[in-house]
């Protein structure tokens, strides 16, 4: 996982013809997905499935792979570890995350196949969906006062929510989020950033709405979510463009970075009429860094 990934394409784990379209997709990563999108009576054939498919991975596809497993509360997690842990691996995709002691829970069974199949320590990492129940998001405070060394990033999740409060629908009458959903999100992004972790947007449901999916994904990016769940190949190409810095973030990014440069050591510099101090040094260079992560790929 050297690259920053921006988009994560959600795959069935039991389909085949959208696997090998997905793998042809400009996704960062893959969520090979065994839990909502496979039925009960599919799920050890779509283990099955994914285990052959991490033995001899396609060569075309330049992202990585993660899988979301079953819940812990299903009794199938340990089982769909199992079948997924290896060197292909990039991470798990861990649901219905209650909160650190299911990311030690996870991380502990990953340790142990890890072990037992030869492989580096702490290759593969864990995004933790950490409001799908009523109680997960009082816990979102809580990742930063452990030691998750798989932690990789936190994401929340709406429908799920919704569903364990009982409520009829989690959108105002004008489409936006309900007053619930804007909480535990900005509580999602700030437990993650205190964590010293991603924070991954969720998904856009409305696969057709590629203008709405782009404006919301730049606000998105402007907040400090550093991507985005699609669950459609048509999403990526919008996901990925507003996860980047435009060319005029890059050259005002560059031109503060020079103004610090020539200041000779000053914590301050006066650009464009503005006062900047080392916070504002500090995000160009992100910008910097993410623009040159994807320009030298």
């Amino acid at each position: 996982m050297t690259r920053p990934i921006r988009s994560f394409l959600f795959v069935p784990a039991d389909s085949e013809r959208k696997i090998a379209k997905a793998l042809q997709s400009a996704a960062d990563a893959l969520v090979l997905d065994l839990e909502d999108s496979v039925m009960p009576s599919r799920k050890a054939e779509a283990r099955a499935a994914l285990a052959t498919l991490l033995d001899a991975p396609p060569s075309g596809y330049g992202g990585a792979l993660w899988v979301r497993i079953n819940p812990l509360t299903t009794g199938l997690a340990l089982a769909d570890l199992c079948a997924v842990v290896g060197p292909a691996l990039a991470g798990i995709l861990l649901p219905k995350c209650t909160g650190p002691n299911d990311v030690q829970t996870v991380t502990n069974y990953i340790d142990a196949l890890a072990a037992a199949r030869g492989l580096q320590d702490d290759t593969i990492g864990i995004l933790a969906v950490a409001t799908e129940t009523a109680a997960a998001p009082f816990a979102l405070g809580d990742y930063a006062r452990h030691d998750l060394r798989r932690l990789w990033g936190l994401t929340w999740g709406a429908e799920d929510l919704s569903s364990a409060i009982g409520a009829a629908t989690n959108k105002t009458p004008d489409g936006e989020w309900a007053f619930t959903y804007r909480m535990v999100r900005s509580q999602c992004l700030l437990g993650a950033k205190a964590a010293g972790v991603k924070c991954v947007e969720t998904l856009y449901v409305d696969f057709r709405d590629a203008e709405g999916l782009y404006a919301s994904c730049v606000e998105a990016r402007r907040e400090g979510f550093s991507a985005r769940f699609a669950i459609h190949p048509a999403q990526v190409d919008g996901i990925n463009a507003a996860f980047m810095p435009g060319p005029d973030e890059v050259r005002l990014a560059e031109r503060v970075v020079a103004a610090f440069a020539a200041a000779d050591g000053a914590g301050t510099v006066g650009l464009d009429g503005q006062m900047l101090d080392i916070p504002h040094l500090v995000q160009a260079r992100n910008v910097l860094s993410l623009h040159a992560s994807f320009a030298t790929a």
